[in-house]
């Protein structure tokens, strides 16, 4: 019997060190591999394609509204008789931005793994290219069709008609920034006094361009394409911010009618929570009494400000808010809870919506790159969502995502504004 173990043992040592050695070595290699797909080398690399994909996505969207000019431009200077091509692009354009947007917004937010990144990344860069040459194909066919079919004295006269129309509804731009300033605290009005500035230095280019294309009109072997293009860019431009001006006077006199009213709800939920604090434990009642009196203090310091800073009055109450429920915690009943997000809920919307107009505007102005556009597409979609929703407690947390993104979509402009990109 020890005879036929012998040769049995002999054989299965070896065997099993060598497949036990194997198996480690297997063991140890997959981990390698996996660590390095993790490291911060290939979460830089990853992070780089990221940020290549975002480059080309900005460039889409970037094109994707020149589209939008040409193509407004073409039924407002041809009587809708161009080739169909750049409509056609503009809306495959657009379906792709909106598609890679959303997939770069959440590639922005999640913990994603660097190949995961990379291969998502890789995607979007990948989609976004194919769209632009869509569009530049697109340009190059309306261009041809312009040359052969189009008199450049007709496009500039329907040029002249849009440059008048656009006067027209814009009105006299510092009248209402007069109304404001005489009103209120200049970083009220601050955001109006700009676009309106804005609005009219664009219309005189526009004015200037289109008398320089008329000039060069009357000859036959000259294309007045490139002038109209600058003209009709100044005047989207303009009339951009024409509705920066009219929403940012709105949104302020707005606020400055909902402040009293936003107080009053804030101080009706500071006394439920001081009746809320008399059923708890000494030590939770006496933490949520010192932050009630804090609470209620900032609330005395910007009611003290809200006639001549409504905006941000109604923001800073927003704020005071979100940090009473937080105080109070799971400390109100659920009628409690639904009782306070109804009243928060108006100032909330409110805040978010002045927010996102500015956000909106420091993206306009910046040619703010993906993360701030990514930023601002949230804020817009959880606007959209808190206005949707039947529960207020699930509007308010909407309304407060809203205001958070659209907070760092115009920080992210502002930084690409002042040279940080």
């Amino acid at each position: 019997m020890a005879e036929t173990v012998e040769p049995i043992l002999a054989w299965l040592v070896p065997a099993v060190v060598v497949f036990g050695v194997t198996a480690i070595l297997v063991a140890v290699l997959a981990w390698s591999i996996r660590r390095a797909r993790r490291s911060p080398r290939a979460r830089a690399a990853a992070e780089a394609e990221r940020i290549r994909a975002g480059a080309t996505l900005v460039r889409l969207d970037d094109e994707v509204s020149e589209l939008e000019l040409e193509v407004g431009l073409s039924g407002a200077l041809y009587g809708g008789g161009a080739p169909v091509s750049l409509r056609r692009a503009r809306m495959n354009a657009q379906h792709v931005r909106d598609e890679c947007f959303d997939e770069y917004r959440g590639l922005s937010a999640s913990a994603s793994s660097p190949a995961d990144i990379r291969r998502a990344a890789e995607r979007i860069d990948r989609r976004s290219t194919e769209a632009l040459k869509s569009i530049a194909a697109a340009r190059a066919e309306h261009a041809a069709w312009v040359d052969a079919n189009v008199s450049a004295a007709n496009q500039v006269a329907a040029a002249h008609e849009r440059l008048a129309q656009l006067r027209a509804s814009m009105g006299d731009p510092s009248a209402l920034v007069a109304e404001l300033s005489s009103r209120f605290a200049e970083e009220e009005w601050r955001d109006a006094s700009r676009a309106a500035h804005d609005a009219l230095a664009e219309a005189a280019e526009a004015q200037r361009l289109l008398e320089t294309a008329a000039a060069h009109a009357a000859d036959p072997s000259r294309s007045v394409l490139a002038e109209l293009g600058a003209a009709e860019r100044a005047l989207r431009q303009a009339e951009a911010d024409a509705r920066i001006l009219e929403e940012s006077h709105r949104l302020v006199l707005q606020a400055s009618q909902a402040v009293p009213g936003e107080v009053e709800a804030a101080r009706t939920a500071l006394r439920q929570a001081a009746v809320t604090r008399e059923h708890l434990d000494p030590d939770d009642a006496e933490r949520l009494g010192a932050e009630l009196r804090a609470i209620e203090s900032e609330l005395s310091r910007a009611e003290d400000e809200g006639a001549r800073h409504p905006s941000r009055t109604v923001d800073r109450i927003a704020r005071l808010r979100d940090r009473l429920d937080l105080a109070l915690g799971d400390a109100r009943t659920a009628q409690q809870r639904l009782r306070g997000a109804r009243t928060a809920l108006p100032g909330t919307l409110a805040a978010a919506r002045n927010a996102i107009a500015q956000a909106e505007a420091s993206v306009s102005h910046s040619r703010g790159g993906a993360d701030a556009r990514a930023r601002l597409i949230s804020a817009q979609h959880e606007l959209a969502q808190a206005r949707q929703v039947g529960d207020p407690v699930s509007a308010l947390d909407a309304a407060r995502r809203a205001l958070r993104h659209a907070e760092d979509a115009k920080a992210l402009a502002d930084y690409a504004r002042l040279g940080g990109r």
